[in-house]
């Protein structure tokens, strides 16, 4: 079941760029907004528009460098094409902006919906790991290896915010 719940949050193979991505730019927006800001309602929203605004970009400049390479314009399935191989990005910020949700529903202490955001992301980029030394059959050690580079992006952004705290 946890296996079946990861692959939906990472996607097929082919996103778990968008995962990592996705999951790194969720993870910056929650720290940077919440320097000042403590409404996990705001959060959420500040993480949502963070990230919608950086996968429009993100599809817009593939878009424009296939433009480039094909010399000519995308037509509209082909720019629909381009946003969905791209969809993993704003599909990270799912599950940390449903921390944040039930923080807004006093289901969560605020402070609690933040920090279970942050470990969320930190557990996708670990499966995203994960993932990606299956598909590459790196063994042990690769994936050892794959999942603290993952981990170090994730850690530095929640020392970070734990900097910001204190």
């Amino acid at each position: 079941m946890v296996v079946g719940i990861l692959r939906r949050l990472i996607g097929p193979s082919d996103e778990i760029a968008g995962a990592v991505y996705g999951t790194i730019v969720v993870m910056g927006a929650l720290v940077a907004g919440s320097k000042g800001e403590t409404d996990p309602a705001r959060l959420g929203a500040i993480v949502s528009a963070t990230v919608l605004v950086l996968w429009l970009a993100h599809v817009y400049s593939d878009a424009l460098g296939e433009t480039i390479t094909r010399g000519r314009r995308l037509d509209r399935r082909e720019l629909t094409d381009v946003a969905r191989r791209e969809l993993a990005i704003p599909l990270a910020a799912v599950a940390p902006v449903a921390a944040l949700l039930l923080g807004a529903l006093d289901v969560l202490d605020e402070t609690t919906a933040v920090w279970i955001a942050l470990l969320l992301g930190l557990g996708i980029l670990v499966a995203a790991g994960i993932a990606y030394a299956r598909i590459e059959r790196m063994g042990r050690p690769g994936t050892l290896a794959v999942v603290a580079v993952n981990l170090a992006f994730g850690l530095a952004l929640v020392a970070l915010k734990a900097a910001l705290v204190h």
